[in-house]
């Protein structure tokens, strides 16, 4: 459903933060609050440019640091509210977060989510669910994201590969085996 404005179409923009050490590293990261590194602050700032006549009205945001410091810098000077919601954090990878190079160990466990998604229905190493991260998202959709865009202002949600996955995947009907055909390159504006 498209929703009009004078002017134009009001528009969900989701981004994903400024790289990491992790990232680097090929570390999930996961719920640890690690930082943008250097690299990760230029991609901000040339987000910044890039964007900086994009309208915005309201940016929600994930908590963890790296996800707060790319808002900030994306949105400098421009007097945008910047709101932190906990449902916006990145998917839990629990016991595996900080374990490099997943994909390229053979059997490690929470391999699944990235490689074959539908068959991650149980929770590995305390990992979150699918069923988890959509519903506490889905939440977020309904209760704040909805009423907005039907007010008619143009949102920005600042987070993380998984988590502005299930965004887009919810905003979009797209199905869990589809889950990471939207993968988002860090700092860019991805229209939902």
């Amino acid at each position: 459903m498209l929703l009009f404005k004078s002017g134009g179409i009001i528009v969900l923009y989701v981004m994903r933060h400024g790289r990491t050490d992790w990232n680097a590293k090929h570390k999930l990261q996961g719920r640890s609050d690690i930082p943008i590194n250097d690299d990760g602050r230029e991609m901000a700032l040339n987000a910044y440019e890039e964007y900086k006549s994009v309208n915005i009205d309201v940016c929600y945001c994930s908590p963890l640091i790296r996800a707060v410091e790319t808002a900030e810098i994306v949105l400098k000077g421009r007097n945008i509210p910047i709101i932190k919601d906990d449902r916006l954090k990145e998917m839990s990878f629990g016991d595996y977060e900080g374990t490099e190079y997943v994909l390229e160990k053979p059997n490690c466990p929470i391999a699944v989510i990235f490689k074959d998604p539908e068959k991650y229905v149980e929770s590995i190493g305390g990992a979150e669910t699918f069923d988890e991260l959509f519903a506490r998202t889905g939440e977020f959709l309904k209760e704040v994201v909805e009423p907005q865009l039907k007010e008619g202002k143009d949102i920005l949600i600042v987070g993380h590969g998984a988590m502005n996955s299930s965004i887009i995947c919810q905003r979009k009907g797209m199905s869990i085996g589809e889950f990471w055909d939207n993968s988002l390159r860090h700092c860019t504006l991805f229209e939902v």
